[in-house]
C-alpha cells in the first residue's frame, strides 16, 4: 500500500471524506446533465469531434471522483463508457443511434448509482449488463433484442409478499405495483382508476388497498402495455410526478411493518431474503446498505424520474430521464447553491460602495471636524461598516486550499497500491485562500496532474533503489499567491520527462515535432489532445486526456501552465492564475500625468536614484546596481507611452518589484501612497492590454491601472 503523509506526517488513517460527498454528487449530477445534452445534439451521420471530447471529458471527470471516494460501481461504469468514447473520438468506430441510447442509459444508470451512494435512494442497481452491452459496441457488434436490462430491487422486505410471481401469467403484459402519496385528500388518487375506464386500451386497473390510505398513501395493482413514461405523463393530470411510484411486482415483494400504504391485514409471512455484504461501499458512506439486504432481481431498466422505494415515509428520487424536470428536494439543505454572477454583482457593488466612500472620506478632508463633528463621526462609521461589509462579502467566495488538498491523499493512497508504489504526499499553502469559482475550476485538472505524477512520474520502488533514490517517491503539491496571480505546483521527484520519447509519441500521431525543438516547445507537446506516454490504456491514464483537460480549463480562467522537468530527478507543473475581480492593497505610483496601482504584494522595496547609476549593457537594456545586484530597469513611461509636458523632468524613484522568481526596477515620478484598491476586469469591460491586470477606480474619480508584474519580469527577460 502507498503511504499518505502530509508535511512528513502519516495520512493513511483517520481521513474524513464524507464533507467531500456532496461536492462530488453535485459535480457529477453537472457533468451527466451535460452529458446527457451533448448526446442528445449528436449528428451520428456528421459526429463534431470538439462534442466527442466534450462527453468523453463529462465521463472521465466522474470516474475521477467516484474512484477517489471508492464507488467503484461507478468507476466500473464510466470507465467502459470512456472506452467507447475514445474509440468514438479517435474515429475507430463510426457513431450510431445504438451507441447513442446506451450512452444515454448508462447516464441514466449512474445516476441511480450515484443516488443509491448519496443516501437518497435505497433501490440496488445491478449495471453488468450495460457494461456488458457497452463491451459488445466497443467490439465492434451490434445489439439484438433491444435494451439491456439493469437489475435492480426494491428494500429489504422481511414482512409478507402480498403477490408473487408465480401468480402473474406470461402473457407479454405487464403487471405493476403503483404507489401513490403521501397525499393530503387519499381519495384523489381514485381519479386514477377514472383514468384508466376513460382510456380503455390502457389497461386494467384494482385497489390493493381497499381503498384506505395508510399516512396519504394508496396502493393499485396495473396491468398494461405501456411503457412507465407514457403512465406517468397520464398520471401527472391528477397527482404530482414525484407522488408516483411504479414498482414491477416479483417474488419476494413486500412492506416493512408500518410502512406507508401497507395493507392492514396479516399476511402469510415469506422467507427472508438472503443477505449479502458485498456491495463494495466504504464503511459508514452514505448509501451502504446494512447488515441485510435484499439480493438484486432482474426488472425493467430505472424509471424515469419516478422516486425510488424506500423504507421511510420521505419518498426519495430516483433517476432522472433524459428530458425530464428534477424533482422537489424532500430534505431541507443546510447550504444555498448561488450562481457565480450573482455573486460576482454582489462583490461589484460592494466594490462600488467602497469607491463611494473613498470620494467622500477624500473629499470631507478640508472640512473642520469641530464645526461638522456629527458629520465626521458619520464618515468614520461609514468607512468601518464599509471595510467589514467588504470583507464579509469578499469571505463568501473565499475558501482555504485544503478543501481541494484534502482530497488526494486517499486516492492517491489506494491508486500507489494498485500500482505497486509508494508514495509520500506533502501539501504547502493548504491556508491559503482561493475564489470559490477558481477552487471548482481547478479541482478537476489538480486531479489529473495528481494521477499523472503518480502513474507517468513516481517510479516502482525497484527502480528508484537502482537509481540510487529513496523507496519512497514525493508528490508535492504548494499553494501560493504571487504577485497579483494564484500558482499553484504539482511537483514530483520521478523520473521526469522524456524528451526524445516525446518526440517520437508526437511525430507517431501526425504532430510536427522535431529534435531542433526547445525544452519549453517538446515539454507542451503534452498538452495536446489525445497525446499520452503510456505504453497501454489503464483505468488511471492512457487516454491522453488529462493534460488536454488541464490547459482547456486553465486556458479558459486566462491563465496557463508553465512545465519543468529534469530527465530521472522530476517534474514540476505550474498553473498560474490571473487577478480576478477581487479587492486589493495595492501602492498607487504617479508617472506624468498617470496613475499607476502595483500589487502589495509584489513590492519589495523603493528608493531614489541618480541618473549615474543606471548602465547601459549591450544585449541586456538598462540596469541598475542596488546592493551588488544587477537588475533590469523598466521606465513605465516609454512602456505605455505617457505624455510629458515638463520635458525638464528626470524620474529618479525606482521601485523595485519581484514576481515569478525575478526581480525588476520601475522608474516611476513618485510615490503617491498605500491604499485598498477595487480591481475591475479590463480585458471583460474593454480588451486585454500588454502588461496590465486590471484596473480600478480612485477616490477622485481618475481610472488606474494595475500593473501585471510578471507580465513586466517575463518582458525583462527577453
Amino acid at each position: 500500500m502507498g503511504e499518505m503523509t502530509n508535511e512528513g506526517s502519516n495520512l493513511g488513517a483517520g481521513i474524513d471524506l464524507s464533507q467531500f460527498y456532496q461536492v462530488f454528487f453535485e459535480e457529477a449530477g453537472e457533468n451527466l446533465d451535460n452529458m446527457e445534452q451533448l448526446l442528445l445534439n449528436v449528428n451520428v451521420d456528421a459526429a463534431d469531434d470538439e462534442e466527442l471530447n466534450a462527453i468523453f471529458r463529462c465521463a472521465h471527470s466522474i470516474k475521477g471522483g467516484a474512484a477517489t471516494f471508492g464507488f467503484n460501481d461507478v468507476a466500473e461504469l464510466t470507465h467502459i463508457m470512456e472506452t467507447l468514447l475514445d474509440k468514438l473520438r479517435r474515429h475507430e468506430l463510426q457513431p450510431t443511434t445504438q451507441m447513442v441510447d446506451i450512452l444515454l442509459q448508462s447516464g441514466d444508470a449512474l445516476r441511480g448509482l450515484l443516488a443509491r451512494h448519496a443516501g437518497t435512494s435505497t433501490e440496488l442497481l445491478d449495471s453488468s449488463g450495460l457494461v456488458a452491452s457497452i463491451k459488445t459496441l466497443v467490439d465492434g457488434g451490434t445489439l439484438e433484442g433491444g435494451a439491456p436490462v439493469v437489475t435492480s430491487a426494491p428494500a429489504p422486505a422481511p414482512a409478507a409478499s402480498v403477490i408473487h410471481d408465480d401468480q402473474l401469467p406470461d402473457d407479454g403484459k405487464r403487471y405493476l405495483e403503483l404507489q401513490v402519496g403521501p397525499l393530503n385528500n387519499p381519495a384523489q388518487a381514485d381519479n386514477l382508476i377514472e383514468l384508466f375506464k376513460e382510456i380503455t386500451d390502457l389497461g386494467q386497473i384494482d385497489m390493493l388497498d381497499g381503498g384506505q390510505s395508510a399516512d396519504g398513501m394508496r396502493r393499485f395493482k396495473v396491468v398494461t402495455t405501456a411503457n412507465d413514461n407514457d403512465l406517468l405523463d397520464l398520471f401527472t393530470f391528477h397527482v404530482a410526478r414525484e407522488q408516483v411510484k411504479i414498482i414491477p411486482l416479483s417474488k419476494g415483494y413486500g412492506f416493512y411493518d408500518g410502512a406507508p400504504g401497507a395493507p392492514r391485514a396479516s399476511a402469510k409471512p415469506a422467507a427472508a431474503a438472503p443477505a449479502d455484504a458485498s456491495y463494495g461501499f466504504f464503511d459508514d458512506a452514505p448509501g451502504a446498505p446494512g447488515a441485510s439486504s435484499a439480493a438484486p432481481a432482474p426488472v425493467q431498466p430505472p424509471v424515469a424520474a419516478a422516486p425510488a422505494p424506500t423504507t421511510a415515509v420521505v419518498a426519495a428520487p430516483k433517476p432522472a430521464a433524459r428530458a425530464e424536470a428534477r424533482p422537489a428536494a424532500t430534505t431541507d439543505q443546510s447550504t444555498l447553491r448561488v450562481s457565480i454572477e450573482k455573486v460576482d454583482q454582489l462583490i461589484n457593488l460592494v466594490g462600488e460602495l467602497v469607491i463611494t466612500q473613498a470620494m467622500l472620506a477624500q473629499n470631507s478632508r478640508d472640512v473642520d471636524p469641530g464645526l461638522y463633528q456629527q458629520l465626521t463621526a458619520g464618515l468614520a462609521d461609514l468607512e468601518r461598516n464599509t471595510r467589514d461589509l467588504q470583507e464579509a462579502v469578499m469571505s463568501i467566495r473565499m475558501i482555504p486550499m485544503s478543501v481541494v488538498f484534502n482530497r488526494f491523499p486517499r486516492m492517491l493512497r489506494d491508486l500507489a497500491a494498485k500500482l505497486g508504489k509508494k508514495v509520500d504526499l506533502v501539501t504547502q499553502g493548504e491556508a491559503t485562500e482561493l475564489d470559490k469559482s477558481l477552487v471548482e475550476k481547478i479541482t478537476d485538472p489538480l486531479t489529473h496532474l495528481v494521477r499523472n505524477s503518480c502513474d507517468h512520474g513516481i517510479e516502482m520502488p525497484a527502480d528508484r533503489m537502482a537509481k540510487g533514490k529513496p523507496e519512497m517517491g514525493t508528490i508535492t503539491l504548494v499553494a501560493s499567491h504571487q504577485g497579483g496571480s494564484i500558482v499553484i505546483e504539482v511537483r514530483d521527484d520521478g523520473r521526469g520527462l522524456n524528451r526524445q520519447k516525446l518526440i517520437s509519441k508526437a511525430q507517431e500521431k501526425g504532430i510536427d515535432a522535431h529534435d531542433g525543438m526547445s525544452d519549453a516547445e517538446v515539454w507542451n507537446l503534452i498538452f495536446a489532445p489525445g497525446f499520452s506516454t503510456a505504453d497501454q490504456v489503464t483505468d488511471v491514464s492512457g487516454r491522453g486526456v488529462g493534460m488536454d483537460v488541464v490547459k482547456k480549463n486553465i486556458t479558459s480562467l486566462g491563465g496557463h501552465v508553465e512545465i519543468d522537468s529534469a530527465e530521472g530527478y522530476g517534474m514540476k507543473v505550474s498553473v498560474r492564475l490571473p487577478l480576478t475581480l477581487a479587492i486589493m492593497d495595492g501602492m498607487s505610483v504617479g508617472v506624468g500625468e498617470e496613475v499607476y496601482i502595483l500589487p502589495l504584494s509584489s513590492v519589495v522595496e523603493s528608493f531614489q536614484v541618480k541618473a549615474d547609476t543606471i548602465k547601459t549593457v549591450a544585449g541586456s537594456g538598462r540596469m541598475v546596481e542596488v546592493r551588488d545586484e544587477f537588475m533590469p530597469v523598466i521606465e513605465l513611461e516609454k512602456i505605455f507611452d505617457v505624455p510629458r509636458f515638463d520635458f525638464e523632468h528626470v524620474s529618479n524613484i525606482m521601485v523595485v518589484v519581484e514576481a515569478e522568481g525575478g526581480r525588476v526596477a520601475l522608474l516611476v515620478d513618485e510615490l503617491l501612497g498605500q491604499q485598498q484598491v477595487v480591481v475591475k476586469n479590463l480585458e471583460a469591460n474593454y480588451r486585454k492590454v500588454s502588461d496590465v491586470s486590471g484596473a480600478t477606480i480612485m477616490g477622485d474619480g481618475r481610472v488606474a491601472l494595475i500593473l501585471d508584474i510578471g507580465s513586466l519580469v517575463r518582458r525583462s527577460r527577453h
